[in-house]
């Protein structure tokens, strides 16, 4: 069965640094649609970055130029390097995957699945 396990979460200053991890297992990451999303208190599930499966990534505007998403096929794990933090970035950031997705841009009640989400607190 998928499973997705996120990791990398914890507590930074204003213009720090942090990387996520999610490890993945049940299926192989090089043919699903993944992205990161987060949600912060008393808000929607916000898509953060998703990788195509080509390899092409697409990133919300809020975090374009600070943010990157990859994926690393050898270790079947998805990753999100996040720089310049700002405390709007607060939120639990969850990883998503799809098979059968068309768009990888899609919002995260159509993906298939999902992890437990790691915290992320960014403190002015």
């Amino acid at each position: 069965q998928v499973q997705l396990v996120e990791s990398g979460g914890g507590s930074v200053q204003a213009g720090g640094s942090l990387s996520l991890y999610c490890a993945a297992s049940g299926y192989s990451i090089g043919s699903y649609c993944m992205a990161w999303f987060r949600q912060a208190p008393g808000k929607e599930h916000e898509r953060v970055a998703s990788v195509h499966r080509d390899g092409s990534t697409t990133y919300a505007d809020s975090v374009k130029g600070r943010f990157t998403i990859s994926k690393d096929n050898t270790k079947n794990t998805l990753l999100l390097r996040m720089n310049n933090l700002k405390p709007e970035d607060t939120a639990m950031y969850y990883c998503a995957a799809d098979r059968v997705l068309v768009y990888c841009n899609s919002a995260w009640g159509s993906f298939g699945y999902w992890g437990r989400g790691t915290q992320v607190t960014v403190s002015s």
